[in-house]
């Protein structure tokens, strides 16, 4: 922390869409000009965008995305820790945080405190199981970045073990089993597929050797989503050859199967849950902070929690969506927004200011399948709600994420990334083959 005890102290847990962009904005805003002390904790050294996991997980993404935090707080005058926070005292406004260990098990930093005088939690969102027998313990997720990092990891090794040694022999079929219909799920299978080919052009694979499914409780893919678009996903999936198991809910996970509802007995080699979240389950009994049933902070409409000098932020936080039944839902535009009200709200405390109110903006949603084709909803007040796909919802698609990698980075940085990137693409390998 900062030597000048009278500075402003604002802790923000988590390095995720909400809390990167929050600390990143505060920095220039309060940190800078030292009217404030900013300090990120994050258990990870590096941030990757959470929409672009599944192309982690399929070995697609351009290690140059990940933002390392210690240099994004360097830049931006915010403090960075590592560390996992494990406990909260609003009494004495110190979080817990608990001890970091090397991969071989030995003490890199000992368990320690953070003081506050504001604190922001933006932990984000994991997988929720609905209790389901044997997910936890069968299935792969992708609600961190290791998390994708492992999948990516299991899936090359199974390539290469199904592959090297059965030249010219007749071998099972590499099977992928991705249970829930949702954007995660539709975009991973599209990249999944796309990773198939791409090896098979390296000489590794043919590209009919790995058969990928989606299984879906609901009848519809991409509930979020109008279903005239739905649809048109659904065909572009079934084209591409991946198999759709529709009105299918999953009772039970076996290390070698999926069962269903019904008694069907879906066998796969790799299992992935991406069919529903929740916040994590330690923010249930954090210091008596109000939470809803998936463990969300409950918040206001600044984005205040029950304690005036906690805020809420990201798919952590139930926001109630003015004008709508239910809470703001959890997407990185919502996000977004919301560290863009709370950064105003936070100046204009240190001012004596009233908070900010925060208004969602639903601008619709979009759902990239890779090389193939991008397909969403635009809404507007000029325009209303506008179906789009293609090469303009491809554009609209990537503008979300341009948007992110400005407010963490600013312009010029985001062009010249872009620009290396399109560079480094013609020149490497186009998946991670390690």
């Amino acid at each position: 922390m900062s030597d000048n005890a009278e500075k402003h102290r604002i802790v923000i847990v988590g390095g995720g869409a909400a809390g990167l962009e929050l600390a990143t904005s505060l920095g220039k805003k309060l940190g800078k000009p030292g009217l404030a002390d900013i300090t990120l904790l994050d258990a990870t050294a590096t941030h990757i965008w959470k929409p672009l996991l599944h192309e982690v997980a399929a070995g697609t993404l351009d290690e140059s995305e990940q933002v390392d935090y210690l240099a994004q707080g360097y830049r931006n005058h915010f403090h960075f820790r590592l560390g996992k926070m494990e406990g909260l005292n609003r009494q004495k406004k110190e979080i817990h945080v608990g001890a970091t260990f090397s991969e071989n098990g030995n003490l890199i930093i000992p368990k320690r405190t953070l003081t506050y005088d504001t604190l922001v939690m933006a932990v984000g969102s994991v997988s929720n199981t609905f209790g389901v027998k044997g997910v936890a313990e069968h299935c792969l997720f992708l609600d961190t970045t290791a998390q994708a990092f492992k999948f990516q990891k299991q899936l090359l090794e199974m390539y290469i073990k199904n592959y090297i040694g059965n030249e010219g022999k007749t071998v099972k079929p590499l099977s992928i089993a991705i249970i829930g219909a949702g954007a995660t799920g539709v975009e991973l299978s599209a990249q999944l597929h796309e990773v198939t080919n791409v090896l098979a052009t390296y000489g590794l694979k043919e590209p009919n050797d790995v058969k990928l499914c989606i299984i879906e409780a609901a009848t519809q893919l991409l509930p979020a989503l109008p279903a005239k678009l739905a649809q048109a996903t659904q065909q572009q999936l079934t084209a591409l050859g991946i198999d759709l198991k529709l009105g299918r809910r999953v009772v039970e996970v076996t290390p070698a199967a999926i069962i269903t509802q019904d008694g069907e007995y879906i066998a796969a080699d790799l299992k992935v849950w991406a069919a529903g979240i929740k916040a994590p389950n330690w923010l249930k009994d954090l210091d008596g902070l109000e939470t809803n049933r998936i463990n969300q902070l409950v918040v206001d409409s600044t984005l205040k929690t029950s304690d005036d000098a906690i805020f809420a932020i990201g798919d952590c936080a139930a926001c109630a969506w003015k004008g709508h039944d239910g809470n703001v839902p959890p997407r990185a535009q919502a996000a977004h927004q919301q560290a863009s009200a709370v950064c105003k709200s936070l100046v204009n405390r240190l001012k004596g200011e009233a908070l900010v109110n925060f208004v969602y903006y639903d601008y619709g949603s979009l759902v990239s399948l890779g090389q193939y084709t991008t397909v969403g909803n635009l809404m507007g007040n000029l325009m209303g709600t506008v179906s789009i796909g293609g090469f303009i919802a491809r554009v609209v698609y990537l503008s979300l994420y341009k948007m992110h990698q400005i407010a963490i980075h600013g312009y010029f940085r985001t062009v010249m990334l872009t620009l290396s990137n399109l560079f480094r693409r013609s020149a490497f390998a186009k998946i991670k083959m390690h």
